[in-house]
């Protein structure tokens, strides 16, 4: 695994009251196609029970996935649905959503997710909404004889195994067509556990990590621990994940092809120029994205 950069978390709140860890880049754009990574995790009910009360999207794709506990989505293309434990949901918010993301009431043992912010190309910016969820259907998991484990969130993956088995296993996710070809799945690693996935087919490759320690060789060639709450950006090719620390290690991987174009950003809009910004404030401000019911 060849690493190229790293990040790290900070923390911050958004909605009413929500404790999250964030890595953004709405300037510089290093993570293009993705903007944002957003990650609540606790057990204490006061770091999110206000949720994200009703509001507006344009020019993005979210894309939320549960590990623990789970959400209520609303929105104004009369979707409702409960997001659970494993489950993940996308929008294209195109040219305007509104929703909102509030806990369920039984989820008591805390809360553990993250939502994910792609940027959209500009020709896709004012098209319709699309929206889908996996909380009928599975996501696909592939697992090797070394502890690990990759769960399909969204695209194609090639997991290839271990080191005695040089065939690939396809795993194909119910959820297409992310903007830059996005690609994202969920990798644990049990101690001392080994992964072997064929990142080629990507530009761009971000592991995310969210629980545990990874190691990696630096490109001076030292030895580092990269920890939870650290963005790392890697090569696109055959990578090897090795986890020598004695805990299990998860991680995010988030793949895809830059969009490169320049953005405006302001808040939950994303956009090409100021005046599109400007447009979509009036637009909410008009009561043109509509309203959830």
């Amino acid at each position: 695994m060849k690493v190229l950069g790293r990040f790290s978390a900070r923390p911050a709140m958004d909605g009413d009251g929500v404790n999250i860890k964030r890595v953004a880049d709405f300037i510089n754009t290093r993570f293009d196609p993705y903007l944002m990574i957003d990650e609540i995790k606790s057990d204490d009910q006061q770091d999110f029970i206000g949720g994200f009360p009703p509001h507006p999207h344009r020019g993005i794709e979210t894309f939320t996935y549960i590990r623990k506990g789970g959400f209520e989505h609303r929105d104004q293309l009369g979707n409702v649905k409960a997001i659970r434990a494993g489950d993940v949901q996308w929008m294209s918010t195109g040219s305007g959503v509104i929703h909102s993301e509030m806990p369920l009431a039984d989820a008591e043992d805390g809360l553990h997710g993250f939502q994910i912010w792609l940027n959209m190309p500009a020709k896709d910016k004012m098209r319709p909404a699309i929206y889908q969820d996996t909380s009928e259907k599975a996501n696909p998991t592939g697992t090797n004889q070394d502890g690990a484990q990759l769960k399909a969130l969204a695209g194609h993956w090639q997991f290839a195994g271990n080191d005695r088995d040089n065939d690939a296993e396809e795993l194909v996710s119910s959820i297409q067509g992310l903007a830059g070809n996005g690609a994202i799945a969920d990798l644990t690693l049990a101690a001392n556990g080994h992964a072997r996935i064929d990142l080629s087919s990507h530009e761009v490759v971000h592991a995310y990590i969210y629980q545990g320690e990874l190691e990696y060789i630096a490109a001076n060639g030292d030895l580092m621990t990269a920890s939870a709450g650290q963005l790392l950006l890697l090569s696109a090719e055959l990578s090897h994940f090795n986890n020598a620390i004695s805990a299990e290690t998860g991680l995010l991987l988030l793949a895809g092809s830059p969009i490169n174009e320049k953005i405006v950003h302001m808040g939950p809009f994303v956009m090409n120029s100021q005046a599109e910004i400007d447009q979509a404030v009036d637009d909410y401000q008009q009561g043109r994205f509509g309203k959830i019911i």
